[in-house]
C-alpha cells in the first residue's frame, strides 16, 4: 500500500506542484485545503478533502479515514502587506490554526512534518547569501508568523518526538513543465505572473517599486526557484525524515534554505518576459516599498549538501517560459 501524506493546502500553488512530486514519487497526496485560496481544478494527484485547519474534528475525520504516515503543511496566508494591516489574521491562522494541527498529530501519533518556511523569517539581511544561521528577525507578522511555527516544532520534537523539516522559501515562482498545474492568486502580487499578465495584456502596466537601489540597474534583486525544483526538495525531505526514523536518535528539527543561490534583478526580469512572449510589457515606476531589501539571495548548500537536491530549472529563462506556458494554457481555458 502507498504511503499517503496529507498535504495540507494542496490546492494550492506550491502544494498542488507537490501533490504531483508525491505522486510521481510513488505516495498517495490527500488535499486538505479550505479553498479560500486553493482552487478544485489543481487537485489531480489524489483526493481532495475540504476542510480548515483549524476544525480540529474535521481534521480528526480525515486523519482517521487516511491514516496518514506524514504531513506536508503549506496551508497559510501569505500576503505580507495584509499581515501588517491585519496581524491577528495572520497569527489566527498560521499560528493557530498549525497549534491545532499539530495536536491532532500529536494525537493520532504522525511524527512527521515537512513545513512551508519562508525567508522572511531572517528579516533584512546583513549577509547575503543568506546562510541558515542568518539571524532571524522577522520584520512583518507573516515572517514573525512563522518563525513561531519553526519554535513549536523544535519545541514538538523535544516533548513529542516530532521530526519535521522546515524548508525556507525565497521566491517560488514558473509552472509545472507540463501545464498540468500553475499560479493562479487573487490578488496576484507575485513579480513574474504580474509581468507575464501585463504581457498578454490582461493588466494595463506592471509597477517597479523603485529604480534606486544599490544594485547594477538599480531595481531589487530576488532569488528565484522553480516550483518544480521546490517541490522536489519537499519529497528528499520526506524521505529524509523516513530514513531518520529508522536511524534512530538524530537532530528532530531542522530547516534549510530553498534557493537558486543567484539573483535576478526586477529589470532582468521583464526583459526576459519580453524575450520569451515577443511581447513589450508596459512598465511604470513608483516609489520604494517601505521594508524592501536592495538583495535577496539564498545559501542552497546545506540542502544540496545534506539531501543531494539539485535544481533542474535554475535558468531564469526556464521559470518564465514555463510560467508562459501556463498562463498561455489557463486563460485559453477560462479557468479561474
Amino acid at each position: 500500500m502507498k504511503n499517503k501524506v496529507l498535504v495540507t493546502g494542496g490546492a494550492g500553488y506550491i502544494g498542488s506542484h507537490a501533490c504531483k512530486a508525491l505522486a510521481l514519487a510513488g505516495y498517495t497526496p490527500i488535499a486538505y485545503d479550505n479553498l479560500v485560496y486553493g482552487h478544485e481544478w489543481a487537485v489531480k494527484w489524489g483526493p481532495l478533502e475540504v476542510g480548515d485547519i483549524a476544525d480540529r474534528a474535521r481534521l480528526d475525520a480525515v486523519i482517521g479515514t487516511y491514516r496518514p504516515s506524514a504531513v506536508m503543511h503549506f496551508a497559510a496566508f501569505a500576503y505580507v502587506g495584509e499581515s501588517v494591516a491585519h496581524p491577528l489574521k495572520y497569527y489566527r491562522n498560521n499560528v493557530a490554526g498549525t497549534l491545532t494541527l499539530l495536536e491532532a498529530m500529536r494525537d493520532h501519533n504522525i511524527d512527521r512534518m515537512i513545513f512551508s518556511s519562508t525567508c522572511a523569517t531572517y528579516g533584512v539581511p546583513e549577509v547575503v547569501p543568506i546562510p541558515e544561521d542568518h539571524p532571524q528577525q522577522p520584520i512583518n507578522p507573516y515572517g514573525a508568523s512563522k518563525l513561531m511555527v519553526e519554535r513549536m516544532l523544535a519545541d514538538a520534537g523535544a516533548a513529542h518526538r516530532l521530526r519535521a523539516i522546515a524548508l525556507r522559501y525565497f521566491n517560488a515562482a514558473g509552472a509545472d513543465p507540463e501545464a498540468e498545474t500553475g499560479e493562479d492568486h487573487d490578488p496576484e502580487t507575485h513579480l513574474i505572473p504580474l509581468v507575464l499578465d501585463a504581457a498578454a495584456g490582461r493588466r494595463p502596466q506592471v509597477t517597479v517599486f523603485g529604480n534606486d537601489y544599490p544594485t547594477p540597474d538599480g531595481t531589487c534583486i530576488r532569488d528565484y526557484i522553480h516550483v518544480t525544483d521546490l517541490a522536489q526538495a519537499h519529497v528528499l525531505a520526506l524521505r529524509e525524515l523516513e530514513g531518520a526514523a529508522c536511524q534512530g536518535p538524530g537532530p528532530l528539527f531542522r530547516a534549510y534554505n530553498l534557493g537558486n543561490g543567484q539573483g535576478f534583478s526586477v529589470k532582468e526580469v521583464i526583459g526576459m518576459a519580453e524575450r520569451v512572449t515577443g511581447r513589450k510589457v508596459p512598465v511604470q515606476m513608483g516609489e520604494r516599498r517601505p521594508g524592501d531589501p536592495p538583495v535577496l539571495i539564498g545559501d542552497a548548500g546545506k540542502m544540496v549538501g545534506d539531501l543531494g537536491w539539485r535544481p533542474e530549472y535554475a535558468e531564469l529563462e526556464n521559470i518564465v517560459r514555463t510560467a508562459w506556458v501556463w498562463h498561455q494554457k489557463h486563460w485559453s481555458n477560462h479557468i479561474g
